[in-house]
């Protein structure tokens, strides 16, 4: 049951003193102003990472909701404890706290700050994991350590806090941004992931890159050129025009208009910062010495990074660019993989086998959107060089669609002509209570329900009708709204995230013969069904719930409700229904222990990429 702590009056900045108790013991307040809200966008920053830290924790250690506005979180490894002011209580795990301190810590003792909560959450993850790591973790030089988490978070305050003061200064994006409802979502995911606990690290980056290359100050950037000879090229296309192929060298050389390109050779675009790392690698200087690619350097009009960092938009460009870049951001260094090159074309062949047809016969306004073409470098003898590549990802996206990820709908920002956070969530449903005469916890709910049947609905259909779980997440799924803000379609956008039935198999390779061959994207149901349940059931759908709850819209109870009587109706649209409703318990990535465990995502069987925890599922009755 969501439960939200009283808001009395206090007198001075929230969490810089506690309150002692008649009977001597240090509790932290309760109520007083957001410290997200804080004018010092350190403070504020400050604030959020703890938050992300002591969300994750609670949902990976399986603490339970206090009886009270204070939670006491035991650190036995450390010998300690801390009382952390609970400001609400979410059943979707979006809680929201208020200071945390140590547990009979003098009357005049500060708040906890994030590096000294990541320093005490890594002595107790170290006793969680026995002191053991697990197969798919790195050993030697690049195993885990307390440091790393503890570095990492510095960072995020850090970058966070940059974030903030920024959008404070300029809460409205600049031109052609503010023209661009898809690009200005892209950009407003200022205090990212809620349940991650380093969200906006970002290692290796100098600050003049980080104002470069960060989609939440409005960063953009020219791309760095190569020109790649035939017998180091490796590529695939799958885009049409007019029912015409079209080669991915000849889209690339549209993108960029005048690029003085060698005869024979194809244009491959790099992140800059990429080209300066990679330009340094033996295996590269080997193919410059040897003639088979020339470095061209930056040219053409800037690209401005999307929320993932590395994926590059520009207002009405036919494609967009998902590069790679060696940098890790968040749990990975997020460099292509040439299967998942090839995944992308390969689901883009599958839906025109008529399969998209059927779909979007019952649910017109979703669509995948697609990753038609790749173009990557390899060795001499055939072998590929990792980060030398681009996919191509067409963009539907035109002036005026209002396209956002749910990500960005939920996150909360600087807000125009306010002093306080708000989120395009909170707005939206405050304007359409104010336009309709209705409470805003009815639009919230018809919202919502619109939600499922337009965005939610369509991605179990897929899976029933074509063995596809899509990992639909908050980030990877983008909402289409009318002008009043009514969810009216959707799209999934990720070449990565595509998990193939195993029982499947068969009638996948009669519709595309020799399918996840060579793009490795076959899973068994056992492993679809559990990232299917995360995705879209736990981090997708209870994550808005809990975005409705935690930003005080609508009772989280009426929505959980609402989901039980849209999975009823959905049981004969494959087994997620039923395993949301009936599970008493659902496994849920964790991402606190996937970090303290040193994991990189993208690396390894999908089985074994990510700590996964198990979770009371708030939907069981």
């Amino acid at each position: 049951m969501p439960w939200v702590a009283a808001e009395p009056r206090l007198g001075g900045e929230a969490g810089a003193t506690v309150p002692r108790q008649k009977d001597g013991t240090v509790r932290p307040r309760t109520g007083a102003a957001d410290p997200l809200d804080h004018p010092d966008h350190m403070v504020a920053a400050e604030a959020a990472s703890v938050e992300n830290l002591l969300r994750c924790w609670v949902r990976e250690t399986g603490l339970g909701q206090p009886a009270g506005p204070v939670l006491r979180v035991p650190l036995p490894a450390s010998g300690a404890a801390l009382l952390v002011a609970v400001r609400y209580w979410s059943a979707a795990g979006w809680h929201r706290f208020g200071p945390a301190l140590l547990e009979g810590a003098p009357v005049d003792a500060p708040a906890v700050d994030a590096v000294t909560l990541a320093a005490l959450i890594s002595r107790e993850g170290r006793a969680v994991r026995g002191g053991t790591t697990s197969a798919n973790t790195p050993s030697g030089d690049a195993a885990p350590s307390g440091a790393d988490l503890v570095g990492r978070v510095a960072d995020s305050v850090h970058r966070t806090a940059e974030f903030i003061a920024d959008r404070r200064r300029r809460p409205t994006a600049p031109s052609p941004v503010a023209e661009d409802p898809f690009l200005t979502a892209e950009q407003s995911l200022l205090l990212g992931h809620p349940l991650h606990p380093t969200p906006k690290s970002r290692e290796g980056l100098s600050e003049a890159e980080v104002r470069a290359y960060s989609p939440e100050l409005h960063g953009s950037f020219p791309l760095h050129w190569v020109a790649v000879e035939p017998a180091a090229l490796a590529t695939d296309s799958a885009w049409t025009e007019r029912g015409r192929p079209v080669s991915a060298a000849r889209l690339l050389g549209r993108l960029a208009p005048g690029l003085p390109v060698p005869e024979d050779t194809t244009p491959l675009p790099l992140h800059p910062w990429q080209a300066h790392d990679l330009l340094q690698r033996p295996a590269v200087t080997a193919l410059r010495d040897a003639g088979l690619l020339h470095d061209l350097g930056p040219y053409g009009e800037p690209w401005y990074p999307t929320s993932s960092i590395r994926t590059v938009h520009r207002p009405g460009a036919p494609a967009m660019l998902k590069l790679s870049l060696g940098l890790r951001i968040t749990n990975s260094r997020r460099e292509n993989l040439r299967k998942e090159l090839r995944r992308g074309v390969e689901v883009h062949r599958l839906l025109r086998t008529g399969l998209a047809e059927r779909w979007q016969a019952a649910h017109p306004g979703f669509d995948i959107v697609r990753d038609p073409a790749w173009v990557a470098v390899n060795a001499p003898d055939g072998t590929p060089i990792p980060g030398l590549d681009v996919l191509l990802r067409h963009n539907p996206f035109r002036s005026g669609d209002d396209a956002l990820c749910v990500a960005a709908l939920t996150a909360l920002r600087p807000w125009p002509g306010r002093t306080t956070m708000s989120s395009r969530l909170a707005e939206t449903v405050s304007r359409l209570a104010a336009t309709t005469g209705r409470t805003t916890s009815a639009v919230s709910a018809e919202w919502f329900l619109r939600y499922l049947d337009h965005v939610v609905l369509p991605v179990l259909a897929f899976d029933s009708l074509a063995g596809i779980a899509l990992e639909a997440h908050q980030q990877n799924t983008l909402v289409l709204l009318d002008p009043a803000g009514w969810p009216v379609g959707g799209r999934y956008r990720d070449n990565q995230g595509y998990y193939f039935r195993a029982s499947r198999r068969t009638e996948l390779e009669h519709r595309l013969p020799g399918i996840g061959a060579a793009s490795d994207t076959f899973v068994s149901d056992a492993v679809t069904d559990e990232r299917f349940a995360y995705y879209l059931g736990i981090n997708n759908v209870l994550g808005l719930i809990g975005a409705f709850g935690s930003q005080r819209l609508a009772d989280e109870r009426v929505l959980l409700a609402a989901f039980r009587r849209f999975l009823g109706k959905a049981l004969d649209l494959g087994p997620l229904p039923a395993r949301l409703l009936d599970s008493p318990t659902l496994r849920c990535k964790a991402n606190l222990l996937t970090r303290l465990g040193g994991l990189d995502e993208l690396v390894g069987p999908v089985d074994t990429q990510s700590v996964y925890v198990t979770i009371a599922n708030p939907l069981h009755d």
